[in-house]
């Protein structure tokens, strides 16, 4: 790990132990509300673990809190500011591609900001968000290979795409030049009840 991601897994960590105790929930309550293991419960919260943006979702859900709000630094004001360079890396690919969450709002209606860039042969796979969420997608550079549940669009420079992100969905770059996107989440209803489908990113 090096430092930077360090430093983000750290804070990620305090965030959730800080909102697992604000609810005197046990390490296992967030597991199972979570759906994943007790250990990933105590690594993340440690700092100890590179999560991925699934495992991410599962425990900003079960909190009620959000993706943005378990990465981004508390900020009173009514603006806030991510500088460039300054998002959260929440995915690295294989071949140099980063998911980068940018900027996102409070519960209980998130809205979440990334870019990506997935280098050639990149694919992110990514499971069902929760019910009701919407994906939109606008391909900056290269091109980009869209599959949500048996359908597959490949996006070139300016194509857009809208879709329902309660379904599988991947993200691939099948071209021969490293690909960009920003990708805007809304997934409604954040810790308004209980969840019973897993968020993926």
């Amino acid at each position: 790990m090096d430092q930077e991601t360090a430093d983000l897994a750290a804070a990620i960590g305090a965030r959730v132990r800080q909102e697992r105790q604000a609810r005197r929930w046990t390490l296992d309550q967030l597991a199972e509300t979570a759906g994943v293991s007790r250990r990933m419960v105590v690594n993340v919260e440690q700092g100890a673990a590179n999560p991925s943006v699934g495992t991410l979702l599962r425990i900003s859900d079960a909190l009620g809190v959000g993706l943005p709000s378990l990465v981004e630094r508390p900020q009173p004001r009514p603006v806030r500011v991510t500088r460039h360079g300054a998002g959260a890396v929440l995915w690295s690919g294989e071949h140099g591609g980063r998911g980068v969450l940018v900027a996102g709002t409070e519960p209980p209606d998130v809205v979440e900001l990334w870019d990506w860039t997935l280098g050639v042969g990149d694919a992110h796979l990514s499971e069902a968000h929760t019910a009701g969420t919407k994906e939109l997608i606008q391909v900056q550079q290269g091109s980009v290979t869209v599959e949500v549940a048996d359908q597959s669009v490949t996006l070139t420079e300016g194509d857009a795409i809208t879709f329902a992100g309660d379904l599988p969905h991947s993200y691939a770059n099948q071209g021969t030049q490293p690909a960009r996107f920003s990708l805007a989440v809304f997934e409604p209803g954040v810790g308004t009840g209980p969840r019973s489908e897993v968020h993926g990113g």
